[in-house]
């Protein structure tokens, strides 16, 4: 019997016959996980206080899931999407045309984080309350350099709680969607619902999908899968290797590519079954300083980064000085 090599477009395009090509959210249990993910890797981690206060807001982005209605699905637009293998839903368009209505959401988690049982560290009490009285054409303008990665220093402490409420909008419409809605993207490196970047890769387990690369987006939360042997930001087969750091349990490792100088974080379901892309990318702040001292730059940024810039804002004002700060949007 002849044998072949298959090449990466043939073996993708009989991964999509044989397991899930696109994994839609699950509303009920993503904000859950991830804030119970982020509490478990804060024990005897370097930056576990700040891995706690995302925890505390990624619980309020639950309640506020759980309490506030899904937005309703314009089924011509993503006929239109599908048929252009465009994303249904670009959630910066959504935001210009007033389709997001993200800012209820925005009110119940400042509600929830207002409260004296949320968690929330007294000395950022003032940020919600600077933020609630912000006039709405203001949060928009917010939310709308968020999307566009070009964030005004007045807004960095503010950014978190706004972020928070946009994922919450943006992953309650993709947990409407069926696989069957999701258009065959070209090029596959940005989330087929709202056009938002990878924050990092998952390889996962339970299922068809065990076993397999699915690029988890930061904005909405829903996975798509891309082979291995692809870099998630060029879709080169050519110089992609992993760099892990000797010593730790290598869940977390930096997927690097030699054509676009990039790298992004794989998180391994295999070597730990809690391990969520988002929170175990946040937590592994190390890796991303260890790639820093590399020609390597970071494809994407992690939304909850924003909280370590409000937190390392926080604590700069008190020492009186602003070293320490994270650029959220690192150059690539």
């Amino acid at each position: 019997m002849s044998r072949r090599i298959l090449q990466p477009g043939e073996i993708e395009a009989l991964d999509n016959t044989t397991f899930p090509r696109v994994l839609p959210p699950q509303i009920g249990s993503l904000f859950v996980e991830r804030a119970a993910r982020l509490r478990q890797l804060a024990a005897g981690n370097p930056i576990a206080d700040y891995l706690e206060f995302a925890a505390h807001i990624v619980s309020a982005q639950h309640a506020a899931a759980k309490a506030l209605p899904a937005p309703e699905v314009d089924r011509s637009a993503m006929e239109r999407a599908q048929a252009h293998g465009m994303p249904l839903f670009p959630a910066a368009e959504q935001l210009e045309t007033g389709l997001l209505d993200w800012q209820p959401v925005l009110e119940h988690i400042l509600d929830t984080l207002g409260s004296h049982t949320s968690g929330l560290p007294a000395a950022l009490q003032p940020l919600l309350t600077e933020l609630r009285q912000l006039p709405g054409e203001e949060r928009d303008t917010i939310a709308r350099q968020l999307l566009n990665k070009d964030l005004a220093a007045r807004y960095i402490g503010m950014a978190p709680f706004v972020m928070a409420a946009l994922q919450v909008r943006l992953t309650q419409r993709a947990a409407t969607l069926r696989e069957a809605d999701m258009p065959q993207m070209q090029p596959a490196t940005v989330c087929p619902v709202c056009a938002s970047e990878p924050v990092a890769s998952t390889i996962r387990i339970g299922g068809q999908a065990s076993g397999h690369r699915y690029l988890h987006c930061g904005g909405c939360g829903t996975d798509w899968h891309m082979v291995r042997v692809k870099c998630s930001h060029c879709e080169s087969t050519k110089g992609v290797h992993y760099q892990i750091i000797e010593g730790v349990k290598d869940v977390v490792t930096a997927e690097t590519c030699d054509e676009c100088g990039t790298y992004r974080k794989i998180v391994n379901q295999e070597k730990d079954p809690l391990a969520e892309p988002l929170a175990d990318d946040l937590a592994s702040l190390m890796l991303d300083l260890l790639m820093s001292e590399t020609p390597f730059q970071r494809a994407s940024a992690n939304p909850l980064l924003y909280v370590a810039v409000a937190v390392a804002e926080e604590q700069d004002a008190t020492a009186g000085t602003d070293d320490g700060l994270i650029d959220p949007f690192p150059s690539h």
